[in-house]
């Protein structure tokens, strides 16, 4: 195996190990994916101006989020399926975000269940549910939530309906595979992903599976989901959940400064500027360059982050000083997962946390809490 810099290595690797439709499941958008693309190239337009003879001693990476200390401010997204990246891939990218010391949110589509995650790691971590139609289930998962102590809940907003996504219709994407002969020839190229799976019991929605009545299979699970996302989610939704949860509260998939707006009234601690990483509306512009304009409308009101197209330590240092108070990586540590299980996962953050120092001094800057738009040159970057 080759030395692994960055994360595109990463990437490479994960697709040689998984399984294709679960690595299409992670690295695809909707349609024709152009906001999928979007998301990662507009970062490369945005420059940065390097500064000489600054004292570049003493940095620190260090911040909070939604009031938690971080090693720097990065968070692992909610990201479904993760357990049929690589076996037990939930729990494995919580410990790795644990003892790397930024936070781990656990999807409600995960393949371990919040129960399982809770045993195997030492510090809470976040919980991510979707807005169902059966709120007794989800009263239910945020008591859940609550009774292995995680630390905030991550409301997503923005899958009310399910946006196409070519490639997963392609390979019958299905927890676990469907054992068709394409699939299974498939599989046997990635002898290392069997093994992991052979050694694990967790290979269905362990949040849901058993939890449901009428629920105890993949073919009910399917016919269920397809039922339970609530097209009529909306702001008093919002407030009713905010009224079970008393954490921290955050919600993902901002994209308009109306909605921001809107958010920052809702009692929620942070909002998360998201496009669903170019997986719902293909069309939609890029999060970095919706980012600007909703920090500015509502960066004093409540903390805004950014989710989509994080591919490096330069890309975080840019979404810092165009107002984020920190981001969420998803097919990023999915990569490092893929490639090397939870050694993965924790070498992803490495290489962010390094390019992130580097980048931040070369650019005349020692904390991160003092990056802005000064550390970029002018004309090359959204307003």
């Amino acid at each position: 195996m080759s030395v692994i810099t960055c994360i595109e290595d990463l990437r490479v690797l994960a697709k040689k190990r998984v399984p294709r439709m679960f690595y299409d499941y992670a690295d695809s958008g909707s349609w024709t994916e152009t906001t999928y693309r979007a998301n990662e190239t507009d970062f490369q337009p945005i420059k940065l101006r390097q500064r000489v003879a600054v004292n570049m001693e003493g940095r620190s990476l260090r911040a909070t989020l939604a009031g938690q200390e971080v090693a720097m401010p990065v968070a692992l997204a909610p990201t479904g399926l993760t357990g049929m990246q690589h076996a037990d891939g939930e729990i494995l990218a919580a410990r790795a975000a644990e003892r790397f010391g930024v936070p781990f949110t656990l999807s409600m589509m995960s393949i371990c269940s919040l129960e399982d995650v809770a045993a195997h790691t030492g510090k809470p971590f976040w919980f991510q549910p979707y807005m169902l139609r059966d709120r007794a289930f989800m009263q239910r998962l945020i008591e859940r939530a609550r009774a292995v102590k995680c630390s905030a809940l991550v409301l997503t907003l923005d899958l009310q309906v399910l946006g196409q996504r070519h490639k997963d219709i392609k390979n019958g994407l299905s927890a676990p595979p469907r054992l068709t002969l394409r699939n299974i020839a498939n599989m046997m190229t990635k002898p290392r992903w069997c093994l992991g799976m052979l050694g694990t019991r967790r290979r269905q929605f362990g949040n849901i599976v058993g939890h449901v009545t009428g629920v105890d299979d993949m073919s009910s699970l399917s016919d269920w989901t397809t039922k339970q996302f609530d097209p009529t989610l909306d702001w008093d939704d919002v407030a009713w959940v905010r009224r079970l949860w008393d954490g921290p509260l955050i919600l993902k998939g901002i994209m308009e400064v109306e909605d921001a707006q809107l958010a920052a009234k809702s009692g929620a601690q942070a909002i998360v500027v998201s496009n669903h990483g170019g997986r719902q509306l293909d069309g939609a512009p890029s999060s970095i360059r919706a980012l600007p304009a909703i920090a500015d409308a509502v960066g004093d009101k409540i903390e805004v982050w950014l989710d989509s197209g994080i591919r490096s330590g330069q890309d975080v240092l840019k979404a810092i000083a165009l107002g984020a108070r920190g981001v969420l990586i998803g097919r990023a540590f999915l990569y490092g997962l893929g490639a090397l299980g939870e050694a993965g996962v924790t070498k992803c953050l490495e290489l962010l946390y390094k390019e992130l120092d580097l980048s931040m001094a070369f650019c005349g800057r020692t904390r991160i809490r003092d990056v802005d738009r000064s550390i970029l040159l002018p004309g090359t970057y959204p307003t």
